[in-house]
C-alpha cells in the first residue's frame, strides 16, 4: 500500500485494527506522513497515521503509549504500529480543541521551554530501540557524503540557489555538533508552535510524536529553542527568545548545562533553521528561514564556538 491508495484502504485497515469501519473523514492532511481523522461506526473518533516505513515509527509510538499511560498531554495510541506494504500505519485518539500560543519573546519562550522540560524528564526512563535515523531537519549526524543528509526531493534540485552563506554556517554547525562528546537520549525533535494546543493557558496536548530523536540532550533542546514559535512557514526564533528558552529549560530541568552543551545548544539551534534555508531557496520559497540565518548567524556561531 502506497500513500496513494491508503484512503481506499482506511476501512479494511480500521475493520481489522479497531473493530469499526470509518463512517465519515473529519480531516486529511498530508505531509512527510499522511493523517486521517475518522469518525468510526461505533462513533468513536480516531487519527489513523501512515508514514514510509523506514524503521522509525514503532519506537515513537512506543514512547507515546508511555507518555500517554503517565498522564502526559499526548494522544494516546490505540493500536501498535502495523506495517502494511512500504507504510507503518498505527491509530491514536483524536484530540480537538486548543488554541495555537504564537509569539517568540522570551516570555512566551519561557512557557515552550516549561513544557519541553517536562517532556525530556519523562522520557528520560523511556527505554525504546533509538529511533534512527533522524527527522531529516535535525540529520546533523549523517554518515552520508557530503555536508547535507540525503533528502531526494531536495538533492534533486539546484544546489547553486542556496546561498553560500547558509552553506557555510552549516558546515560551521555540523563540525561544532560533531565534535562534541556528550551522551545521547531520546527527546522530541519537531518543538514548533504548530505542533502544541493550549487551553486557558495550559499546554493541552503536544503533537507529532513521529519526530522524536536520538541525540543529546543539550542539541534537543538547542533545537526546540530555535524551533519553538514556528507556525508556518517555519521560522527561527531571535536570540533573545532562543536565550529565554535554554535558560527556563536548565532551571526547570533541575540542572546547568556545562560549557559545552551550551555551545552545542547553540549550535543545534541554527541546523533546522539551515535544513529550512536551503529548502526555500531550491524551491523559491519566501526566504523566510534564510533571511534569520543571515541576520543571526554570527552571533549564534559565536555561542557556539564554532
Amino acid at each position: 500500500m502506497s500513500f496513494d491508495d491508503l484512503p481506499d484502504r482506511l476501512s479494511d485497515w480500521c475493520a481489522e485494527q479497531m473493530g469499526d469501519e470509518p463512517v465519515n473523514v473529519l480531516f486529511e492532511r498530508r505531509s512527510l506522513s499522511a493523517v486521517f481523522g475518522l469518525r468510526l461506526a461505533d462513533g468513536r473518533d480516531v487519527v489513523v497515521k501512515a508514514r514510509e516505513d523506514d524503521g522509525r515509527a514503532a519506537s515513537c509510538v512506543a514512547a507515546q503509549v508511555r507518555l500517554a499511560e503517565r498522564g502526559f498531554p499526548c494522544a494516546r495510541p490505540l493500536t501498535p504500529v502495523v506495517g502494511v506494504g512500504a507504510l507503518a500505519v498505527h491509530a491514536e485518539e483524536f484530540r480537538p480543541g486548543g488554541v495555537l500560543l504564537c509569539g517568540d519573546a522570551p516570555d512566551i519562550a519561557v512557557r515552550y521551554a516549561a513544557v519541553f522540560a517536562r517532556l525530556m524528564a519523562e522520557l528520560a526512563d523511556v527505554s525504546v530501540a533509538p529511533p534512527l535515523p533522524n527527522p531529516r531537519w535535525v540529520r546533523w549526524d549523517h554518515t552520508d557524503a557530503g555536508l547535507w543528509p540525503t533528502v531526494g526531493e531536495l538533492d534533486d534540485r539546484d544546489q547553486g540557489a542556496v546561498p553560500a552563506y547558509v552553506v557555510g554556517t552549516a558546515r560551521r554547525i555540523r563540525g561544532r555538533l560533531l565534535a562534541a562528546d556528550l551522551p545521547w537520549v531520546l527527546g522530541h525533535a519537531d518543538f514548533e508552535a504548530r505542533n502544541l494546543r493550549w487551553h486557558d493557558g495550559e499546554v493541552g496536548a503536544v503533537h507529532d510524536w513521529d519526530s522524536l530523536a536520538w541525540q543529546p540532550e543539550a542539541a534537543l533542546a538547542g533545537a526546540a529553542c530555535g524551533a519553538f514559535a514556528s507556525v508556518s512557514p517555519p521560522t527561527l526564533a531571535p536570540v533573545e527568545g532562543s536565550a529565554a528558552f535554554l535558560e527556563a529549560y536548565q532551571e526547570c530541568r533541575g540542572r546547568r548545562f556545562t560549557v559545552e552543551e551550551r555551545e552545542v545548544a547553540w549550535a543545534a539551534s541554527l541546523w533546522p533553521a539551515v535544513h529550512n534555508a536551503r529548502w526555500e531557496a531550491v524551491h523559491g520559497d519566501a526566504p523566510v528561514c534564510c533571511d534569520a540565518v543571515r541576520a543571526q548567524a554570527a552571533e549564534r556561531l559565536h555561542r557556539a564556538n564554532a
